[in-house]
């Protein structure tokens, strides 16, 4: 909702600059630029809806519903049995903020009513017409003739005192108050003329739309300031119109103001029916009728015809726009009940929906993944793909992406068929660069299974739509590996390694796991020497990520055992997992880690003291950031106590 009215209030303030911008041009060319206005507002949703989104990186300073992470934890009354998860803390519970749709109900509201409003006004005014009398003007047709209004415009007598007015889109007609036909023959021309004006300009259909418009964003002052605007430039237009149909200025105005003053509009009609005059907008018209400087050219059909390209014009730009949000992203609000439920998380999707956002939901996602609640995540990810479809469609980039992420979920929970056809599913709509996981996967897959030529594809295809993309240096790495299995291709490997080592990220496990894999070809090849570089240049880069990463407590603060400190004892262990990469090339060994225990019993300052490289190091990382352990005391006080872990990795 908070982006629809961004972009409508966008609209009204490049109309408003426009309408300053031509005050010395005519009422009527003043009057098309709020009439593109407000039909840019009317069709601002649905070519928000059809038009394909052009995403503007933003930095969010306050995302509309604002998600933390929140872990309880308690000390441990009694140390669980190895292996047995620790009891989770108590009394805590789920709140996604910003999930109440105040606003929109509100907006709901006030649009509803002024729309009855205005279908009211027009069914007073079909019985007040029902009801009227043919009224005697044989003047009328010779003055519309003069306006240039070739269909019939029905004359017709209303109860006295009602202000003279134009009604009818399809139907025209123009009311005059009982009474009317005792005037002078100049000020009956004069009203005649005024009233026909309305109708030679088409007011009426231009006044349903302007009324539209500020009935959907009644909420929105500037909008209030585009209608009153509109009326103003529309009544000017039409004394305008007039004017130049021949008549004096200075009678005109007299005439003018004796209507404001004997007659009142009628209230209940005011939102469909066009009253000649109005005592609160007379003051401005009578100067403009006076000042014989003002330019009083009409617009034209060709003038409304660009009016009408500019409309779409307009609103076709803010439509588009998408902003991404590129701030670091919100976690979610996570503690789990006493029983180990997760609550209910509806509230955020149905946030997520108000607000056509797949991102809230993928972030949400992300931190439920993090925190291996993986059926609360895999519910985020299928609503985020729901609304991807909605606002994308079921072939766009952005439902492939939403495929990819729910394959993604499926590799973490060990499901890899599951993962397969969310990946085969991707790639099918199409190579691009939101693909390009599955692709790796895929190829992966296929190298595992010893189908070189499909993987050589598969890894070929994302350097072909992604070349520069976080997966471009894996898939050279893994080309390469391909090659090795290739009679007569062994050459090119070497070749391959050297792209991909420029590719990598550097200080990443991308290189890491690169620079492993070029030292075991090296080692093939009978290079022992050069490969023991490439294991110190390995060595450097996985010293640098364990630097970047270090959080928490320092390693200065934390004590060696020995000296009266204990130290930490196992309490509950996750295995690691294989990556498909290390499976996939029989890969087996142990990662040696350097941890600093908390007296919370949690393991921090996690750093990579011997790496294995194909993903295990981060792999093992993220193992050990889930064991408990009893924490190392000094004179019976839990303090954070250094120790170095070894993770092994055997294929069965």
């Amino acid at each position: 909702m908070l982006p629809f009215a961004l972009k409508s209030t966008l609209i009204l303030a490049v109309a408003a600059l426009a309408a300053f911008g031509m005050r010395r041009r005519s009422a009527a060319s003043r009057h098309l630029v709020w009439t593109a206005a407000a039909a840019a507002l009317l069709t601002l949703p649905l070519l928000t809806r059809t038009l394909p989104a052009l995403r503007v990186p933003v930095a969010s300073t306050g995302p509309t519903a604002v998600f933390q992470v929140f872990v309880t934890s308690t000390p441990l009354n009694r140390a669980p049995h190895v292996g047995q998860a620790p009891r989770p803390a108590a009394d805590s519970q789920v709140r996604p903020a910003g999930s109440t749709p105040w606003f929109p109900m509100l907006w709901s509201a006030g649009a509803i009513f002024a729309v009855l409003q205005m279908f009211w006004a027009y069914v007073v005014l079909m019985r007040v017409r029902r009801r009227a009398r043919p009224f005697a003007a044989d003047e009328a047709a010779v003055l519309a003739r003069t306006l240039g209004i070739e269909h019939p415009v029905a004359i017709l007598e209303t109860p006295r005192g009602t202000m003279p007015m134009t009604c009818g889109i399809f139907r025209p007609a123009v009311l005059m108050p009982a009474g009317a036909s005792e005037w002078s023959p100049e000020r009956l021309r004069i009203v005649l003329l005024h009233e026909l004006a309305h109708i030679r300009r088409g007011d009426l259909a231009t006044h349903l739309l302007a009324r539209l418009a500020l009935s959907l964003h009644w909420w929105n002052p500037l909008a209030w300031y585009a209608w009153r605007a509109f009326v103003k430039e529309r009544e000017r237009a039409t004394d305008d119109l007039v004017l130049a149909a021949g008549e004096r200025a200075s009678d005109y105005a007299g005439h003018l103001l004796e209507i404001a003053r004997s007659f009142q509009p009628e209230p209940a009609t005011a939102a469909a029916a066009l009253a000649m005059a109005r005592r609160s907008e007379l003051e401005g018209r009578l100067v403009a009728i006076l000042d014989a400087g003002v330019n009083r050219r009409p617009a034209g059909r060709r003038a409304a015809v660009i009016a009408a390209l500019a409309a779409v014009t307009l609103a076709a730009p803010f439509a588009a726009v998408e902003a991404q949000d590129t701030s670091t992203p919100p976690n979610v609000n996570f503690r789990v009940t006493s029983t180990g439920q997760e609550a209910d998380i509806d509230a955020t999707i149905r946030a997520a929906a108000a607000q056509k956002s797949h991102e809230i939901l993928d972030r949400a996602a992300a931190a439920y993944i993090n925190l291996s609640r993986f059926d609360a995540a895999q519910k985020l990810l299928e609503s985020s793909l729901a609304i991807r479809a909605d606002k994308s469609g079921e072939t766009s980039a952005s439902y492939a992406a939403g495929l990819v992420k729910l394959g993604d979920l499926e590799l973490k929970r060990n499901r890899a068929d599951e993962a397969l056809a969310f990946y085969n599913k991707a790639v099918s709509l199409g190579d691009r660069p939101e693909v390009a996981p599955a692709l790796f996967y895929l190829g992966l897959r296929a190298y595992g299974d010893g189908n070189y030529t499909a993987a050589e594809d598969y890894f070929q295809r994302i350097l072909n739509v992604d070349p520069k993309g976080p997966k471009a240096g894996p898939a050279l790495t893994r080309l390469a590996g391909v090659r090795q299995h290739q009679p007569g291709r062994e050459a090119e490997a070497e070749l391959l390694y050297q792209k991909a080592i420029a590719a990598d990220t550097p200080n990443s496990y991308d290189l890491t796991d690169t620079l492993a894999a070029y030292a075991m070809y090296l080692r093939h090849e009978g290079r022992a020497d050069e490969a023991k570089e490439q294991d110190a240049r390995a060595a450097q880069v996985r010293a640098a990520i364990g630097g970047k990463a270090e959080t928490g407590v320092s390693s200065s603060n934390a004590y060696r055992v020995g000296n009266g400190i204990t130290a930490p004892q196992l309490l509950f262990k996750v295995e690691p997992q294989y990556t498909e990469e290390a499976r996939a090339a029989k890969f087996q060994g142990t990662v040696l880690l350097y941890i600093e225990v908390q007296p919370d019993g949690r393991a921090t300052n996690i750093r990579v003291q011997r790496s294995l490289g194909l993903g295990l190091d981060e792999k093992a990382v993220e193992a050990v950031q889930q064991w408990r352990f009893k924490p190392g005391t000094k004179e019976g006080q839990p303090v954070p106590v250094a120790a170095t872990i070894e993770v092994n990795f055997r294929l069965m």
